[in-house]
């Protein structure tokens, strides 16, 4: 170690390391800065969408709901009684001819 010393050209050598290692640190710390930004820009996006997947999820509870009393009114409408059975049939049949027009007035319209 007491060579290292001996020579001018040593202490010049030693400093221009010293340097190039200060040099290489600071890159160092700008890129550990970029990644910390990110890692903090990723983690509001997360909580972000975690937002929006809850309130999904919540709005789906209450479709869930609005759907079952759909169809517990609808199964109570069928089991009531002849006369709605009758009724339920004609709107049926009417939704079907009503598609069926639908159909026929596009088809046509797409190939003009």
């Amino acid at each position: 170690m007491a060579g290292w010393n001996r020579n001018g050209s040593d202490s010049a050598t030693e400093r221009m390391m010293e340097a190039e290692n200060n040099r290489l640190a600071d890159q160092l710390s700008g890129k550990v800065s970029r990644l910390k930004m990110l890692s903090l820009d990723m983690k509001d996006n997360v909580e972000e969408d975690n937002r929006y997947l809850d309130d999904m999820g919540s709005d789906f509870m209450s479709t869930t709901g609005l759907l079952g009393g759909t169809v517990s009114r609808f199964t109570k409408m069928m089991d009531s009684g002849r006369g709605n059975r009758k009724m339920m049939c004609y709107v049926i049949l009417a939704l079907v001819i009503i598609f069926f027009i639908l159909y026929f007035i596009i088809t046509k319209s797409s190939k003009t």
